[in-house]
């Protein structure tokens, strides 16, 4: 192990960082995908003649270069070669296809996109209506009118590229959010965003010489980047990366690895759970885990099954990388359903609509302010509007609803723009749903807020459901299984039974096209209907 330390915060630069691993602990082995495999020094020899050859073509500070495409070494090489020339790399998630695909491409403004054989179909379906002038595919470049190879982007290296200007609070990186509140956003990460995340996370894990961490998760994901990716480089130990999750083989790739590390989040761990119990579940090489996020009562069972440590919870978002934390090495135990603490070099307040820090217990929007420089992201690619209004003075709005205890612990309670408030009470649509998709005969839902009638403020609840293939189920039914099963208060007001509902390519359900949809000829109204909720 050889975590990198820098003594000048001004060198936190991810270029620099291969660089002095290559210097350090090049014949550590650094890269290993399926059987490929490489030392941190050739690492940075690949890197290095990456940046030749993409400088060479002329591409120089502050250029962007978008990368749509599975997980692989090149995916690496191509962002640390990016940032040793100042440049901008920019994953598209490879979930998009046609306008979606068309718009996020074009909006990030590249001069350059990679692709691979995958997925230069897509691209090639797209192709006339794209902006940017230069494509490359790792594979097959004939997919793709005019495309040219991957390998031709390299040159033989002049040694190393000249870091002299580039700071640590330098924007490195632009990561898409998912678009499920209104338009998606460009999230601007300066180096020092990726690695103040990565430190304070390495922090929950014990990671010494010789282990391995695994990644499962795709590389357009911010997540892979912080707990994986990055967290290898910067500690100096070995990334195992395979291209997806499987529950069927994901215990032989962790033995083939031998991993030590993963990171896991939705529903992953819950899958390896579900699977089918063995008397050597226990008999791996995993060490650490941290699966976000873990229902508490399957905590214990989960790490006694498997033999693991489990991580702490957290929450943390694309412009605020980590914000709260379980942090293991504080405390053994933490209350049912909490996030955690603040970290240490963030100041949070919990607010109401004007700004107003509200008491202990209550609802309201997580603000949060850096208490150094470069903590958060450094705004929206090409949108000013959207950067000033996400901010009110020093403090960034982050639109996560929370709560907190006397003892300072925090509770994730619902997106703001998803949560409802009527008669002056906010209601979690996320409980709601909960607590909805219990019934059985539901196979998906989303609740919102209706505009109510005596006040422009406040929304009434609507719920959207799809049922299960072959099963029925009424508006009154299901009133009276939320009523059974929840407060009075969760009970919709509205519920419609539908087909299917507005996703984004990554499986978000796109909440505001359903707020403009509104209410239906289809749509059950409790009101109308005579149904009273009973406290």
């Amino acid at each position: 192990m050889n975590k990198l330390q820098f003594t000048d915060i001004h060198d936190r630069h991810l270029g620099r960082a291969i660089r002095m691993q290559a210097e350090q602990n090049g014949d550590t082995t650094f890269l290993m995908f399926d059987t490929t495999r490489y030392s941190y020094y050739e690492t940075n020899q690949k890197v290095n003649e990456l940046a030749a050859g993409l400088a060479a073509s002329g591409i120089g500070r502050g250029d962007r270069i978008a990368f749509y495409m599975s997980s692989a070494p090149e995916i690496m090489f191509l962002v640390l070669a990016a940032n040793k020339l100042g440049a901008i790399w920019i994953p598209i998630n490879t979930d998009y296809k046609g306008f979606w695909l068309e718009d996020t491409i074009n909006r990030s403004r590249p001069a350059l996109l990679i692709t691979d054989t995958k997925h230069a179909g897509r691209v090639a379906e797209v192709h006339n209506k794209l902006t940017v002038s230069r494509i490359a595919v790792l594979g097959d470049e004939k997919l793709i009118n005019n495309a040219i190879h991957f390998q031709a982007l390299y040159a033989n290296s002049g040694g190393e590229p000249d870091l002299s200007g580039m700071d640590y609070g330098d924007t490195c990186a632009v990561l898409w959010t998912s678009g499920t509140t209104g338009r998606s956003k460009g999230v601007m990460q300066s180096h020092n965003v990726w690695m103040n995340a990565v430190y304070a996370g390495d922090d929950l894990y014990n990671t010494q010489k010789g282990d391995v961490i695994f990644n499962v998760l795709p590389m357009y994901n911010s997540g892979a980047w912080v707990t994986s990716l990055f967290r290898s480089l910067i500690c100096g130990v070995s990334l195992a990366v395979d291209d997806g999750f499987s529950v069927s083989n994901f215990w032989e790739r962790v033995e083939f690895y031998q991993a030590t590390q993963i990171f896991t989040i939705g529903a992953m761990h819950i899958f390896l759970y579900n699977a089918l119990e063995s008397p050597n579940d226990a008999d791996n090489t995993l060490r650490e885990i941290q699966a976000v996020p873990m229902p508490p009562a399957l905590a214990k069972p989960f790490s006694d099954r498997f033999g693991v440590r489990l991580l702490g919870q957290g929450l943390s978002q694309s412009e605020a990388m980590l914000i709260i934390r379980e942090d293991s090495q504080l405390r053994d135990s933490w209350p049912v359903g909490c996030c955690g603490n603040p970290v240490n070099n963030i100041e949070v307040m919990v607010a109401d609509d004007d700004g107003n820090a509200v008491a202990s217990g209550e609802h309201g929007e997580l603000w949060v302010k850096p208490k150094e420089p470069f903590i958060i992201f450094n705004g929206y690619l090409d949108d000013k509007e959207a950067t000033a209004n996400a901010f009110a003075g020093d403090w960034y709005k982050t639109g996560d609803l929370v709560k907190h205890d006397d003892d300072e612990n925090y509770f994730f309670v619902d997106r703001k723009k998803d949560a409802v408030r009527y008669k002056g009470r906010n209601i979690s649509t996320f409980e709601v749903e909960l607590v909805a998709r219990k019934h059985s005969a539901i196979s998906d839902c989303a609740a919102f807020g209706i505009q109510a009638e005596e006040l422009e403020s406040e929304n009434e609840i609507k719920l959207n459901v799809i049922l299960k293939p072959g099963s029925e189920l009424s508006a009154v039914e299901l009133a009276e299984f939320i009523n059974e099963n929840a407060p009075y208060f969760f009970v919709p007001r509205y519920i419609e039974f539908i087909s299917e509902l507005p996703y984004t390519p990554n499986n978000k359900v796109q909440k505001y096209k359903l707020r403009e949809t509104g209410l239906t000829d289809a749509t059950w109204d409790s009101k109308q209907a005579g149904f009273k909720a009973v406290r």
